[in-house]
């Protein structure tokens, strides 16, 4: 029985104990207590145990884990055991690469089309899959029950394709525009520099230690 809403802390780390199960089980690893849990992800076994809690639990006192079934329970949380569908705004490198990425697929995701303004790739297969003109972006949402709109267009377009996809019915957003956008839908904005600046901190502040 879930024990309420997680914090958006929690939910950042769930895909983090996934990764490191899925590779456990094709390990052949059979159980694991949350110590090693936590050593593995740099976390606490007690926080390993209140993340899970948050869920209902999953552990065995004296025993741990079983891996198979703790992955099995994580699968149904972030929903990777279901099929998703989505499209891609902007045929452009990062369309490219989301498209191409063989890690949406094995996570049920399937890319089902791209669309972009540009009538030298309008027409034109990416990775066996089609792309149209930006035009049909919401009659081929409502009519293929589209779940996941991927932007990776410019940012000065980015809040608009997202009220299109919206209106048009899915499920959820994934923004790879540099800027931020909001919908009435879960919004996941992706912004890579991000990243590498808050690795450039750790690297000062480790060596001012």
């Amino acid at each position: 029985m879930k024990k309420g809403k997680p914090s958006d802390a929690v939910i950042k780390r769930i895909p983090r104990y996934y990764r490191l199960l899925k590779m456990m089980a094709e390990n052949g690893e059979e159980s694991v207590s949350s110590s090693v849990l936590g050593e593995r992800l740099g976390l606490t076994a007690s926080q390993v145990r209140q993340d899970f809690n948050c869920f209902g639990g999953y552990g065995q006192q004296g025993y741990g884990y079983n891996v198979k079934k703790l992955l099995a329970e994580i699968c149904s949380i972030l929903a990777v055991d279901e099929e998703h569908t989505a499209v891609i705004v902007g045929a452009g490198n990062i369309g490219k690469a989301i498209t191409r990425f063989e890690g949406m697929a094995k996570e049920n995701i399937k890319i089902k089309a791209l669309f972009d303004i540009n009538p030298d790739i309008i027409g034109t297969e990416i990775a066996e899959r089609p792309v149209y003109d930006i035009n049909e972006l919401e009659s081929y949402i409502a009519e293929n029950n589209i779940d996941i709109g991927i932007i990776a267009a410019r940012k000065s377009v980015a809040q608009e394709l997202a009220d299109k996809m919206v209106k048009s019915g899915v499920k959820g957003i994934w923004n790879f525009a540099p800027v931020e956008i909001t919908a009435d839908v879960p919004v996941e904005n992706v912004h890579f520099l991000d990243s590498i600046i808050t690795l450039t901190y750790k690297m000062k502040a480790q060596s001012e230690e």
